[in-house]
């Protein structure tokens, strides 16, 4: 009993340390997202008004031309700070909620791959633990990457679902799969999913092999335990 008792204790600070981490690391983010935002945001969007000004002068075409040019540049810049800086700290996550955050995800993942991507969900707008949140979401993020960068697919399928106290995640994809006890990282890497469903209580299982792609079903607790908690 004694070493059962230590071995528990031992568990739960590990799923502590884990969650603080996890929270340092958004926490993170979301500075460093602000920062951009604040920072270099409002000088490029001055940047551009001046250059906007500069292109109702009389000047000649060779100059007019590199106006418009450094104008295409930074109008580019504009739209990767905001591209970073939404995915440091998903703006739609934060403020509509977890289907509505992985929605746009696909959305905008599909629109950039040839692969086509569905995404089901009987959610609408109920919020939950923002750690659960926030975890399902990165790891959507990181299954929905991974597949379109080393998978080969044509098409992923995602479905998002309550039942009780219970959120199911199901995810497919029809790429080449792979030896799943073969894999070490790729990305964020599947142990680090797994340590990341380990935290909320949640189950991670995933299969694969070689020619018939892979399946992930993630199940957590809308209830999870916070850190404070353990």
């Amino acid at each position: 009993k004694y070493i059962a008792r230590l071995n528990r204790q031992r568990q739960l600070l590990n799923k502590r340390i884990l969650t603080a981490v996890l929270r340092t690391e958004e926490k993170s983010r979301s500075r460093f997202a602000k920062d951009l935002h604040d920072g270099l945001g409002p000088l490029l969007s001055s940047a551009r008004m001046s250059l906007s000004a500069l292109q109702r002068e009389s000047l000649p075409a060779d100059q007019q031309e590199i106006i418009g040019n450094t104008t295409y540049v930074i109008d580019e810049a504009i739209r990767s700070l905001r591209e970073i800086s939404n995915n440091l700290s998903p703006h739609v996550l934060n403020d509509f909620g977890l289907a509505r955050g992985i929605q746009n995800f696909v959305g905008k993942s599909s629109a950039m791959h040839d692969v086509k991507i569905r995404f089901t969900t009987n959610l609408r707008s109920e919020r939950y633990d923002t750690d659960v949140e926030v975890i399902l979401y990165r790891v959507v993020c990181e299954l929905v990457n991974n597949s379109l960068k080393h998978s080969g697919c044509t098409e992923i399928n995602l479905s998002l679902s309550k039942s009780g106290d219970t959120l199911a995640l199901d995810y497919t994809d029809n790429g080449r799969g792979f030896n799943p006890a073969a894999v070490t990282d790729c990305g964020m890497g599947l142990s680090n999913i797994a340590s990341r469903i380990n935290s909320l209580n949640g189950r991670f299982d995933i299969t694969s092999a070689k020619g018939v792609g892979m399946q992930a079903k993630i199940r957590v607790s809308t209830q999870a335990e916070s850190a404070e908690k353990l």
